[in-house]
Order: structure tokens, then sequence, then C-alpha cells
């Protein structure tokens, strides 16, 4: 028997009632983002008022939670999004699986993906400023660009005036099966220390990588961030020092150990200024400028 509903009962889902969501409010569109970048940007642009659901990666800002989900962004399925009656999605075309995306489009719902990449400070402005147009909030589109400058000439302002550039392990889910799942150079993370006055020890050409506690040990790191869904489940700074291979680190021995939220550090947006201010105080604690 197909584990999919029939593209025919998937469009009465979506057509057959009106559109309203949990608190009544009605909606001109209803639209569904699978793209966490974009999820902020709505958010920060004020366009989110047609925003029905989003993908389980979406959970910056805090109300965005209060949202359903669908699924990861690329596991996804079509009962999934069919059943909160989209009349919009929105993707960055980092979705799947492929079948999904075809029976998506075999109901004809239109999706939207946006020219600019937002992968470095020029496209994330440009992102921006593309969506303010979409969703006619260019004025703000405008003012949050002026910001993320202002931050940014800010912090790198600060980073000039360091003596220092510590070394920052940023482990992404701390200890698993004695491996640690860490980000690298060539992570958006790796841009966000590198204009925060840091340095990442770790090479490779993927974003995330495993390495053993003997790796984590050899590379003694300054400073280790823990994002959140790590840090938390161990419970405490001194948990955290006692893990394998970071118990014998310069970060350990200091307690220069911090928690960081995993949306602060996986994409550039309207808050990346902000995100390297705060990693300096984190990274640069103490130190003074020259």
């Amino acid at each position: 028997m197909n584990r999919y509903l029939p593209i025919a009962s998937l469009t009465l889902m979506l057509f057959g009632c009106r559109f309203k969501n949990e608190d009544r409010r009605e909606h001109q569109q209803r639209i569904v983002c699978l793209s966490k970048q974009y999820s902020e940007i709505l958010y920060a642009l004020g366009a989110e008022r047609d925003l029905v659901a989003v993908d389980l990666s979406s959970t910056y800002p805090p109300e965005i939670k209060s949202l359903p989900t669908v699924g990861y962004h690329r596991a996804l399925s079509a009962e999934g999004i069919a059943s909160v009656k989209p009349t919009l999605i929105l993707h960055d075309n980092n979705v799947g699986p492929e079948h999904v995306m075809r029976q998506l489009e075999e109901l004809k719902i239109p999706m939207k993906v946006f020219d600019a990449k937002g992968v470095d400070i020029p496209t994330a402005k440009e992102l921006v400023s593309e969506m303010g147009r979409y969703f006619h909030r260019e004025a703000r589109a405008e003012s949050l660009n002026q910001k993320l400058d202002l931050d940014m000439g800010k912090a790198f302002a600060r980073t000039h005036a360091y003596s220092t550039k510590p070394k920052v392990l940023v482990i992404h889910f701390g200890r698993a099966m004695n491996t640690y799942l860490t980000i690298t150079r060539a992570s958006t993370a790796g841009k966000m220390i590198e204009w925060a006055g840091g340095q990442i020890p770790i090479p490779g050409e993927r974003g995330m990588i495993q390495l053993s506690p003997e790796v984590i040990a050899s590379a003694d790191p300054d400073v280790i961030l823990l994002t959140d869904f790590g840090y938390d489940r161990l419970g405490s700074p001194e948990q955290v020092t006692t893990l394998p291979g970071v118990d014998t680190t310069r970060a350990a021995k200091k307690r220069r150990i911090h928690r960081v939220e995993e949306h602060d550090l996986v994409y550039i947006g309207p808050r990346t200024g902000e995100n390297v201010l705060k990693l300096q105080e984190l990274i640069h604690a103490g130190e003074a400028t020259r």
C-alpha cells in the first residue's frame, strides 16, 4: 500500500476549508518556511503574520517555537506540510527528500526560493533586501542592513585592537561514543570566530567533523564553546570540564568553557554583528586591547 496520501486527497486537505490558525486569526496567505535563515529574517522584517508552520531547524526568535513544525528540512513529508494547508512554501533549496518535493510540485503549491544566497555579509544583506521587497518591508530591510554594518564595523575595530588570537574549539553536540562533533574553519561559525578575533584549530572541507578525545586534547584550545544542546545535556560547566580530551585543555583548566546558542552560529543574518560582538566578549574575556 502506498504510504503517501493520494494527490487528490492531499489537494482536498489543502483547499477544502477556510484558512485560519489556532488563534482564529485569518491569513491573507498561509506560509510554510523551510529555512531557519529565512525564518529569522521574516521575523526581523515584521513579516511573520502569515507564517503558519516552520521546519524543526527554525528556532529563532523564541516566539517561533509556538508555531507547528513540519519536520526537518531534509526529511520532510508531503502529509505534514499539507496538513497546515499552505498557500506558499519558502525554502532555500536545502530541502528533501526529492520525492516529497515532487509531490508538492504536483499539488501546485506555490514555492519561493530567493536569489540571494546569504552565505556572507554582502549576500546576507542582499537576501534581507530581497525579502524586504517581496514582503513590502523595504524600509525595515534597509534599517536591518545598516545595523548589521554598524555592528560588524564595531566588531572589526575591536578585533584589530586585541593583542592575541585565542584558539577556539566549537563543540556542537558534546560527547557520544567517545567522539565529538566539532565545527571546522570552513563553517559559518568558523568565519564568525575569525571575525571575532579568534581562530579555530580544526581544518576541514566540511563545516562539521567528528573528532576523538585525543585530537581535542592535542588541539588544546584556549576557549571552548559548547552549543546549547550538548551543554544543557551535561548539566553544568563542571561536568563539561571532566569530559575526556576536554579535561586537559587550557580552556578546562582556566574554566573558559561557555554555552552558545547553535542558531547564532550556523547562518548569517540580521543579528550576525550582534553575535560576533558576543563571541568577542567570550573569546577575549578580560583581555586588554592595544
